[in-house]
């Protein structure tokens, strides 16, 4: 829809919304009225068009401020103080959620599709680039790959540079560089991490674009060619981001069953968000897959140190300078997630300590050279890292009813529903419909209840003190031998489900036996439904502590390509690739006749050409042959990365099912019922050798 338009419609509706939120009405016409609208809602939704969802987002901007509203207005009336505190402190929360909610739909309401700017066919016009690896506690099993990644991007060799920027300074690092033929690049201190890094490495380097990856980020070799065109097209672009693919599993993904059949956590964020930021000129750069103009970057005094997240500060630096963005949706590169529960909590409150610190020392909704749409995206991302405390109330206000009696919404359990049936299920429908691809229904609240109780102490300090607290680096590729159960990370997730549980189990009784309590049961029911909702949120974070063991040390991808056994024997058979990894390929048997003969290579045949590669066989069947590679010169090593990390098309074509909520509501019950099968399974097993042992002595 055009945006004028858009505009109109808004003003033209504005007095309608006026009177639908100010208008009070009893409990019944509230329901009649919610169930009206929640029925044109989805009449409306049968139609896929996009202006269909700007007009289902209005609705929902509607039902959802007349929720606000009749709470500001009607339910604010207490007993006592501590209900006063704890009522109030619960409208906050719900006031936090609408300004998200209204945030989010300018976000991601008009996503920019961007493609590809091709470079002119003159390849003398091509700008120089210089390629960033920085590391500083990694090991070199990660760092390599992503050095001999970059060396295969399909770019004029005089055009590019790689430096490995190595702040860890360790000699192994200096002789794997020379003999890879890349910079090596490294300083006296390790002053402000990682933005010190890059900004010591533009001193001593001259190229017109500067490229970064992290140093467990594989790139494609059309990554620069796929990129660079945007900067030549639009000499004002100062940044052009690519989505974050991760090729490994993350601890949803790899903890929770469900997790490997839908988007992860990430997916929202370089999807809708992003592409919504980009329309407004708002695109984050994300430390990792992304171009920058150096000038530039130049212009802003380099990369931003006054943060730990120096990304999205130093695109916020630039785009006040007047400076263009971009956001490019095809993934360029793959990377490691981090593997350990623990770990992924340790990353993700740094990136809310540093979007907190942004908010205190270069807030965005202050200063000069920034429209107000972009000024509202990063208050929304500023915001979003604030939820651990509104979350806590959520999952914890049914607690107050239940166990000491409190009444903190001042209204009847009718009319709560009343108002807040259209306001959920509206929300909830609305982002299913416009985002369901990238993150399923319910699936945010098991990302933000797992960080909650984590996030509100570091965020807060950084609030009051924003200079405190250091920048911490994410491990990668470590592994793990043996699976446990980080109790530590969900203790207070456990002391909250054991206390909601307790607090529901009480409340059923005093339903029961509501003439005794002298308690309106439909209160009682209300208030049993919520607790049941956060317990089985809880439950769900809980078991993504459930670490499953991680001992394979290279992943194995998914592809098939065309390939040649060369058997000892003189013997070439054609097959297919069913997955490969930087340790071994699996293919399909050829010819069972031949499952016993020693095998000497495989060929790998690409469209860009074959690479052949030595390899000794681990097992052998009828379906298909394990096969691992053996020790490679570097060389061979950097073919065997283009072969399994740099094709063009490696990352390309995932794309999951469209979001059902109602399957997704039992994905999360699937996974709360697994978490207690899968254990009692584990301790029966452990306890059956010791039957065993026992009834032999017995005899």
């Amino acid at each position: 829809m055009n945006k004028f338009l858009f505009s109109l419609l808004v003003l033209l509706l504005l007095p309608v919304a006026a009177v639908i939120i100010i208008t009070p009405m009893d409990s019944q016409k509230q329901y009649i009225f919610g169930l009206i609208s929640i029925g044109l809602l989805f009449l409306l939704g049968i139609s896929k068009s996009r202006r269909i969802s700007v007009v289902m987002v209005i609705m929902s901007v509607i039902m959802s401020t007349r929720y606000i509203y009749w709470r500001a207005t009607e339910t604010l009336h207490f007993n006592s103080t501590i209900e006063a505190i704890l009522g109030i402190g619960l409208f906050l929360a719900e006031l936090y959620v609408w300004v998200i909610l209204l945030l989010g739909y300018l976000q991601t309401t008009w996503p920019l599709k961007r493609t590809i700017e091709p470079l002119p066919d003159d390849t003398t016009l091509w700008p120089t680039v210089d390629v960033y690896i920085p590391s500083y506690n990694e090991s070199l099993d990660v760092v390599r790959d992503t050095v001999l990644a970059a060396q295969c991007i399909d770019y004029p060799k005089d055009k590019i540079k790689i430096y490995v920027l190595d702040d860890g300074k360790r000699d192994e690092f200096a002789v794997f560089s020379a003999d890879a033929g890349v910079g090596y690049i490294t300083r006296d201190n390790n002053a402000h991490a990682k933005a010190g890094n890059l900004n010591h490495a533009m001193k001593l380097t001259k190229g017109e674009l500067i490229c970064v990856f992290d140093c467990d980020h594989v790139a494609t070799r059309a990554f620069l060619q796929a990129t660079v065109g945007s900067f030549l097209k639009d000499p004002r672009l100062a940044l052009i981001q690519t989505p974050h693919y991760f090729y490994s599993p993350d601890p949803f993904e790899r903890n929770l069953s469900a997790g490997r059949t839908m988007p992860n956590e990430g997916a929202l964020f370089y999807g809708p968000v992003q592409q919504g930021n980009d329309n407004w000129n708002a695109t984050f750069f994300c430390g990792s897959c992304a171009v920058i103009r150096r000038v530039a970057l130049e212009e802003v005094g380099g990369f931003a140190v006054e943060t730990v997240t120096e990304d999205a500060h130093s695109a916020l630096k630039m785009q006040r300078r007047g400076w263009n963005t971009a956001f490019l949706d095809i993934p360029l590169a793959a990377g490691l997630a981090t593997e350990r529960l623990g770990l992924h909590v340790v990353q993700r409150t740094r990136w809310a300590r540093g979007m907190t610190q942004i908010f205190r020392v270069d807030n965005p909704l202050l200063g000069r050279g920034l429209k107000w749409q972009q000024r509202l995206c990063y208050l929304n991302a500023m915001l979003h890292f604030q939820f651990g405390l509104p979350r806590v109330v959520f999952l914890t206000a049914p607690l107050a009813f239940l166990l000491f009696n409190l009444n903190i919404i001042s209204s009847s359990a009718s009319l709560i529903f009343a108002y807040a049936l259209p306001h959920l299920v509206m929300s909830l429908h609305i982002n299913s419909r416009m985002n369901g691809r990238f993150r399923y229904t319910f699936w945010g609240e098991i990302y933000e209840t797992v960080m909650a109780f984590h996030l509100i102490l570091p965020t807060l300090v950084t609030m009051l003190a924003p200079k405190r607290g250091k920048f911490n680096v994410t491990d990668k590729g470590g592994l793990l031998d043996v699976g446990f159960f980080d109790f530590n990370i969900v203790k207070p997730h456990l002391i909250v489900a054991i206390l909601m549980i307790i607090g529901i189990g009480y409340g059923v009784v005093r339903a029961i036996f509501h003439d005794y309590f002298a308690i309106d049961p439909s209160v009682i029911a209300l208030n049993v439904a919520w607790g049941s909702f956060s317990v089985l949120i809880l439950l769900a974070a809980i078991a993504v502590a459930k670490e499953t063991r991680q001992v394979r040390k290279t992943i194995r991808i998914d592809v098939a390509i065309p390939a040649i056994i060369h058997y000892a024997n003189g013997i070439s058979l054609r097959t297919t690739t069913i997955d490969m990894s930087m340790g071994g390929v699996q293919l399909v048997t050829p010819d069972v006749r031949y499952i016993d003969e020693e095998i000497e290579e495989v060929e790998i045949q690409l469209s860009s050409g074959a690479e052949s590669f030595p390899v000794t066989q681990i097992s052998g069947n009828k379906e298909r042959l394990r096969l691992q590679f053996e020790n490679l010169p570097l060389s061979k090593r950097r073919e065997l990365v283009r072969v399994v990390l740099c094709r063009a098309d490696a990352w390309i074509g995932e794309e999951y099912a469209p979001d059902n909520p109602f399957k997704s509501l039992v994905s999360i019950v699937r996974c709360v019922f697994e978490l207690f099968y899968n254990t009692w399974k584990e301790r029966r097993a452990k306890n059956k050798p010791a039957d065993a042992t026992s009834k032999s002595e017995a005899a």
